[in-house]
């Protein structure tokens, strides 16, 4: 049996994680092959909504209201409608498929290195015609580094969103740094993450996956999770991003019986909502 390890070595970890958000170097690919195939097991049960992502599905709704809480910021984002998404780390396709629904929204890309889920998403929206038109939703087998970089704004996205995913990312400020030239000025990127703390190690890690099996065990991991004030302090080293109230977080919990619910301050323990536009040209 392998030996836990020691509190030094807890903390060396922690401190090569927080270097890594502040490591603004170029990386090759954000892809964990063994996330991966973790979620390749998944695939069949995406789409089941009391199934192994039933979370997803009951966090979705929140997902909109904090983009819509976004938008609704002053200044006002340039564009209301005929919105461009960009949908990173798509998954089976929950939030991609509503948000192509979405009578402001133009068109939507989604994107995951998953063959197996992929395939699942591609599946699913041929159920509906809607999905069907032309650039109304395409789904890439592709991580974010695999694309290739905009040289327009009309390329840009209105809307970037990693819901879910930076937390499975071994080097999170080189992934964060190849998704910024995807996002239009005044257009947003949004996240939803949980935060390091003792008590998302009890409720994510303890109760979620190993008392009460709401997720599959291995979903998570505690050491990746991250604090909303090292995206802050990310997002401030980058030039050009969330000035004159460009940045909103919001924490948020999952009640048993009831579902998700924003929580005043819930991003210090848990988890939450973050989003920072990109500044407008002036």
């Amino acid at each position: 049996m392998a030996a836990r390890p020691s509190m030094l070595q807890r903390f060396a970890h922690l401190s090569y994680r927080l270097q890594c958000i502040r490591n603004y170097a170029t990386s090759t690919s954000s892809v964990n092959p063994t996330e991966v195939s973790h979620f390749n097991n998944l695939a069949s049960t995406w789409w089941d909504p009391y199934g192994s992502s039933r979370l997803l599905h009951l966090m979705n709704p929140l997902r909109h209201d904090f983009i819509a809480s976004c938008h609704a910021l002053k200044p006002h984002s340039s564009q209301q409608n005929d919105l461009r998404y960009l949908d990173i780390g798509c998954g089976g396709g929950i939030f991609a498929e509503s948000a192509a629904r979405l009578r402001t929204t133009g068109s939507v890309t989604a994107i995951d290195p998953s063959t197996d889920v992929i395939e699942v998403a591609k599946q699913h929206a041929r159920r509906d015609p809607l999905l069907q038109e032309p650039g109304r939703l395409e789904y890439l087998n592709k991580g974010v580094e695999d694309l290739d970089i905009p040289q327009t704004p009309e390329e840009q996205f209105d809307v970037v969103s990693l819901f879910e995913v930076i937390e499975h990312i071994d080097k999170p400020g080189p992934f964060l740094k190849s998704c910024l030239p995807f996002v239009r000025p005044g257009g947003w990127l949004v996240l939803s993450t949980i935060a390091r703390t003792w008590t998302s190690w009890l409720t994510t890690k303890v109760v979620a996956e190993d008392v009460v099996g709401l997720v599959p065990r291995g979903t998570h991991d505690w050491s990746k999770y991250i604090n909303q004030d090292e995206l802050r302090g990310f997002f401030k080293a980058q030039k050009g991003w969330g000035r004159n109230g460009g940045l909103k977080i919001t924490g948020c919990i999952y009640v048993p019986g009831i579902g998700w619910r924003t929580v005043t301050g819930g991003e210090h323990w848990g988890n939450y909502f973050f989003g920072v536009r990109r500044d407008p040209e002036s």
